[in-house]
């Protein structure tokens, strides 16, 4: 049997670290054919890696798919603003295309993607990995079975951990809402779409409470320099200095502040780079902490939480039913059921996967390579389809909402019935 094939259109970390090797551990399934990133440095080593020639490397999206279909599938992971026309394309010319999440920071453009995909009949699953991990996989199998009931209440913690907060939202490509995603749509999106996919049913009322309570001006050390390179007399104290932590336990995210990993590389880059920038004098605006509330049609109610100052980065959760509860940490290996009704406490084991999210990113990769393979003889949509993923995104969105508005509680079918009437007021214009 022949390997699907496919193109990339973004050799950043997702695109080359997190999909891409699929292809490299198993050839048999999967074989890339083609790269587009304007980094050259990234596009080359893309290309080393999986033995491509020049004449499969391109600039940019517009430049792969100038040319007549020559994949398969497309995995798309340019930045969230970035999302829109090349998954427009992709699907106009006929690949079945792999999106990494966010869809889009802009509820319509979401909603027009799933109608291209529905219109040319192909696949879009977005990359909502957590729905293919064997720890969320073990759970909703449990709460299917029976195992805690009806569920009445869900706590879902996502520890995002200081350092990746850091790193990611707020010296990093994730910092500012206006260039990007605000943090509940680009970081827990995640979260809403597995609240979703363990409750099975809508989220009818939302409300949710914010805000940037520590990253800003308010809390510079006093006589800080803009970059920590240039000598900070917090140095010591501070756990966010940027030379004493790329240049030790954070090593391994320095690889993705630049190309060139040796000391001179990392340190040119922090003396002239967004992440070697004071914390504390950034152009980071989004929250760094979050808490969401939900009702679904059921009645049952979740809570979600989100906190960049933990030591861990991980997502902790508490599923509560009629006759049990479940109680899990996705660092552990296992998840631990009580039974209400028998007095058993059971710990399930999870198998150990060594792929990035918990097994969840190899893990849409082979199951998205098996929808490709087997388009058109099954009814079924994606376990993370554009349809699926355009709900929780709504989720998202109006979280966000009721956040800027002091915590409003937002009715989810009113929501979006505004927003299709926006949508449909815009288009008429």
């Amino acid at each position: 049997m022949k390997p699907i094939t496919a193109i990339v259109i973004g050799a950043g970390d997702r695109g080359m670290r997190a999909y891409a090797p699929y292809a490299l551990a198993h050839p048999e399934e999967l074989q890339i054919v083609g790269v587009a990133d304007p980094n050259r440095l990234r596009r080359e080593a893309f290309a080393k890696e999986h033995h491509l020639t020049e004449d499969q490397q391109f600039e940019s999206a517009g430049d792969i798919l100038a040319l007549e279909k020559f994949a398969d599938v497309a995995i798309i992971c340019t930045m969230d603003t970035m999302h829109l026309e090349p998954t427009l394309k992709a699907l106009q010319l006929g690949y079945h295309v792999l999106l990494e999440k966010p869809m889009s920071p802009v509820p319509a453009e979401c909603v027009l993607m799933e109608q291209e995909a529905k219109k040319h009949n192909r696949l879009l699953t977005i990359c909502h990995v957590l729905r293919y991990t064997p720890f969320w996989q073990t759970i909703k199998r449990e709460i299917e079975q029976g195992a805690i009931g009806d569920i009445v209440s869900v706590q879902l913690n996502e520890n995002v951990g200081n350092m990746h907060m850091a790193h990611s939202f707020v010296r990093g490509n994730w910092r500012n809402s206006d260039m990007t995603s605000p943090m509940i749509l680009q970081k827990s999106c995640h979260d809403m779409d597995i609240l979703a996919y363990i409750m099975d049913e809508p989220c009818e009322r939302i409300s949710s409470f914010g805000s940037l309570m520590h990253f800003h001006q308010g809390n510079k050390p006093e006589g800080a320099p803009s970059f920590c390179i240039e000598g900070c007399p917090a140095e010591r104290d501070c756990q966010y200095h940027a030379v004493n932590y790329y240049m030790n336990e954070g090593r391994g995210w320095a690889r993705k502040i630049t190309d060139h990993h040796t000391d001179e590389g990392i340190l040119e880059a922090l003396r002239s780079g967004p992440y070697g920038r004071c914390v504390y004098q950034t152009d980071n605006n989004v929250v760094d902490h979050q808490v969401v509330n939900m009702e679904f049609r059921s009645g049952a109610t979740a809570t979600f939480s989100m906190c960049g100052f933990t030591q861990d980065n991980t997502r902790i959760v508490q599923i509560m039913g009629t006759k049990g509860d479940i109680r899990g940490n996705m660092e552990d290996d296992t998840i631990t059921v009580h039974s209400f009704v028998t007095k058993e406490k059971r710990l399930v084991p999870i198998e150990v996967s060594e792929s990035g999210h918990g097994g969840g990113d190899a893990g849409i990769v082979r199951s998205f390579i098996d929808e490709v393979r087997h388009y058109g003889e099954r009814n079924t949509e994606s376990l993370s389809s554009a349809s699926v993923s355009v709900g929780s995104h709504l989720m998202a969105f109006a979280a966000e909402e009721s956040r800027l508005h002091h915590g409003k509680a937002i009715d989810l079918s009113e929501y979006k019935n505004r927003l299709m009437l926006a949508e449909t007021a815009a288009a008429e214009e």
